[in-house]
């Protein structure tokens, strides 16, 4: 059963990632993370996504030139981050790197969800403790898309020139995660195993969502993909909540119905918007 929903959400996370640069991780670990740990799920996750940044990257290498200065000082954090990350995801209680992928991502998403842009003038100041920030978390949960996504929407990237910086970052935080995963030791028979389970929904998945955005206006496609998410995040942060006895079913279930209230909506608000004539 596990395997079965690994590659029917592994399917939906490729399909996102082809259509908007970024979404596999965020969408497929949530669940993932309710059959699996980190331990297990990650070192399989990274060496996936490996290929698919890889791929993002080349596709939008033109662009590289246009955003090449602006993410350097991102990429000198990274490599610190990585090395915080992937030493605390062998120190910490898998349960507890569950909680910490779910709190930290809730919050990304919905921020998302709602629209929010507002530019940081200071783009050059904050880049070396946010990719610090972003290499923690990735090497920690394999998730960066959301804050990344939030950061250079909030920048005003050009579209492909949105998906060169992601490309670029992501390719940077797989390879060196990769490689800090062979020397902490984290590659083992179990993660080898769920791979091909993996492998053809991404293969099927990516250029069904190329297609399918042609089709879709972008924004509409990403509100409801990250409506979807913070619903599966909001069910795992109350699963893990009973299951690290840090609150009772009824208070942790709550959690989940004001996480859906919100969502519906930030989505009713979105699709309002849409819906109204445009002053003249």
């Amino acid at each position: 059963m596990d395997q079965v929903v690994l590659v029917l959400i592994t399917f939906v996370a490729a399909t996102v990632n082809g259509a908007l640069g970024y979404g596999f991780s965020s969408i497929t670990v949530p669940v993932a993370l309710l059959f699996y740990t980190n331990r297990i799920l990650n070192p399989a996750l990274v060496l996936v996504e490996l290929v698919i940044n890889g791929y993002v990257l080349f596709i939008n290498r033109h662009s590289i030139p246009n955003i090449w200065w602006r993410v350097a000082p991102i990429l000198i954090g990274l490599v610190i981050g990585i090395g915080i990350g992937s030493y605390v995801l062998f120190l910490v209680h898998p349960a507890w790197i569950k909680f910490v992928t779910y709190f930290f991502l809730l919050p990304l998403i919905l921020l998302q969800a709602a629209g929010i842009r507002r530019p940081i003038r200071a783009e050059k100041a904050i880049a070396v403790p946010f990719g610090v920030g972003i290499g923690t978390l990735y090497s920690i949960t394999t998730i960066s898309g959301p804050p990344l996504a939030l950061l250079f929407n909030n920048q005003g990237y050009a579209k492909q020139d949105f998906r060169a910086a992601l490309g670029v970052i992501r390719v940077a935080e797989s390879s060196l995660t990769a490689i800090a995963y062979g020397f902490i030791g984290f590659y083992s028979a179990g993660s080898i195993e769920i791979i091909p389970y993996i492998v053809p929904s991404v293969l099927l998945g990516i250029p069904l969502g190329t297609y399918l955005i042609r089709w879709m206006e972008p924004e509409t496609f990403r509100r409801i993909c990250m409506a979807f998410d913070a619903l599966i995040v909001g069910f795992g942060l109350s699963r893990v909540l009973v299951e690290l006895h840090l609150a009772s079913p009824v208070t942790t279930y709550s959690i989940l119905s004001i996480v859906v209230a919100l969502n519906s909506f930030l989505l009713f608000r979105f699709f309002r918007g849409r819906a109204s004539p445009e002053p003249r």
